[in-house]
């Protein structure tokens, strides 16, 4: 009806935004995008932008998972917990696809995925 074309972006809300940056860009290994404002970071995986932002009123974290795809969950998630990420349960897997989900350090639900099976 309105002729929607992809999603460009998901808003993230954080804390503290360098701690954020950290996180993203340095344990995640994700590209932040140089042209966005200090203020406003956004980061690059490919086909989503993940834009950090501090909300101006009460802080609650984001409970929907973004999936961020691996090539291989179980080493991606060694890698991680090898750096302190701690996930919330073992990786799951479906018959379709593998899933570990953890949490930025305001909170924010994310996961790991792969999907396998055509």
């Amino acid at each position: 009806m309105i002729g929607v074309e992809r999603t460009d972006f998901v808003s993230v809300p954080v804390r503290d935004l360098e701690r954020a940056k950290t996180f993203y860009g340095d344990t995640l290994g994700i590209r932040r995008n140089p042209k966005t404002h200090a203020s406003y970071p956004e980061f690059e995986t490919g086909n989503l932008t993940i834009a950090l932002l501090v909300p101006s009123g009460d802080f609650v974290p984001a409970s929907s998972s973004i999936a961020l795809r691996v090539a291989d969950v179980a080493d991606s998630r060694a890698k991680l917990e090898g750096v302190g990420v701690e996930f919330d349960g073992e990786t799951l897997d479906t018959g379709v696809c593998d899933m570990a989900f953890f949490r930025d350090p305001d909170g924010n639900a994310l996961m790991l995925h792969r999907r396998y099976a055509s």
